[in-house]
């Protein structure tokens, strides 16, 4: 027995937060341990996006419970604060990244951030085509271009797995840092995205058809 469309956007939304949440702290165990801006940018990207997938899991179970008006003030709220963490990690990230470059801090090969590519670059397309098909069957532009940012996050998993493996087969260090900036440019491009367009969703029901509490 399937289950209803909108149950099964909402656990998709709870996957993802749950899943970024994990390979943000891999992550960042593994960059720190190595001495990888890559990996570390990576983990820093991953806490952001559980930041705003938390607040479409809100939105998606706590929707009728308050006023437009409340609702309002609680999701400027939270576009300020994931915009901006946005803009300052990436601020971070770009700092650490030259710093890495003029001085010659060379990264140690990471085998675990190597496993953490490697599954982010299984997962992510998959919840990719699950969720994009969700958001279509339910109509809902939310949940879709909740699905692009998602395999966004595989072309980053992407990038990582070939700096972090260049790194690790080849001794090409720099493939490390010049990763980081790749993820400065991410960081600060959904940052700006967020502030300018005002909102992390796209609809104002953030995942439910137009008949709300219709689940097919």
């Amino acid at each position: 027995m399937s289950l209803p469309l909108h149950r099964r956007a909402l656990l998709l939304s709870y996957f993802t937060v749950g899943y970024n949440v994990l390979e943000c702290l891999v992550s960042l165990l593994a960059g720190y341990s190595a001495g990888s801006i890559a990996l570390v940018g990576f983990g820093l990207d991953s806490f952001v996006e559980s930041l705003s997938g938390g607040v479409m899991i809100w939105r998606f179970t706590h929707h009728s419970e308050l006023t437009p008006e409340a609702e309002e003030l609680r999701e400027r709220r939270a576009i300020k604060i994931v915009g901006w963490t946005f803009l300052a990690l990436g601020a971070y990230v770009l700092y650490e990244s030259l710093e890495k470059l003029i001085y010659q801090e060379i990264p140690s090969p990471s085998l675990l951030g190597l496993i953490v590519a490697v599954a982010s670059l299984i997962v992510m397309p998959g919840l990719y085509f699950y969720k994009y098909r969700t958001g279509k069957s339910l109509n809902s532009r939310s949940l879709m271009a909740d699905s692009k940012q998602t395999l966004a996050c595989a072309w980053l998993s992407l990038a990582l797995l070939i700096g972090l493996s260049l790194n690790y087969f080849y001794g090409f260090w720099q493939a490390d840092p010049l990763i980081g900036l790749v993820v400065v440019g991410f960081l600060l491009r959904e940052g700006w995205g967020t502030l300018k367009e005002k909102k992390l969703c796209t609809c104002a029901t953030c995942g439910l058809p137009p008949a709300a509490g219709r689940d097919d």
